[in-house]
């Protein structure tokens, strides 16, 4: 962890979205297509960075793409057609990168299904280079969602 994982006293920025697993994301098992959980990922990791208002289209105008560059998925149990999940999308990390744990569990039962990580990273829009530490506008955007 560094100096800007989680500030102390801070709780962790969390946000998390549900999903009914469609029918077009399951085999003829009815179990979810194991490729389709880091879509599941996407959704919840949307409705965190949108809690910190640095949504894609903020990336873009501030400049910045963020491109994922590690996926790490542990496959539990499985999601099955119509079933509701939540996607809980939580920061791990953001002065060098941009790290966010997910976790993927039954809304009935509470059940974890899925867990894992991606990591991104900054890359300036104009000129395509990699930025090894991370831009202030995210920085401040992140240390101004823990202010309140």
């Amino acid at each position: 962890m560094t100096a800007r994982d989680l500030p102390p006293g801070h709780p962790p920025l969390a946000a998390s979205a549900r999903v009914e697993v469609p029918f077009h994301d399951v085999d003829a098992m009815d179990v979810c297509w194991h490729g389709h959980y880091l879509k599941y990922f996407e959704i919840g990791r949307a409705a965190l960075l949108r809690r910190f208002h640095y949504d894609y289209r903020d990336m873009r105008e501030s400049g910045f793409l963020w491109p994922v560059v590690e996926a790490h998925l542990k496959y539990i149990k499985p999601a099955t057609y119509g079933q509701q999940i939540e996607v809980r999308a939580t920061l791990v990390e953001y002065e060098n990168r941009l790290k966010i744990a997910y976790e993927i569990v039954d809304c009935a039962s509470g059940t974890r299904l899925t867990k894992g990580y991606t990591t991104q990273v900054a890359v300036c829009a104009r000129t395509g280079e990699l930025q090894f530490v991370s831009p202030p506008v995210l920085i401040e955007r992140v240390e101004h969602a823990w202010q309140g």
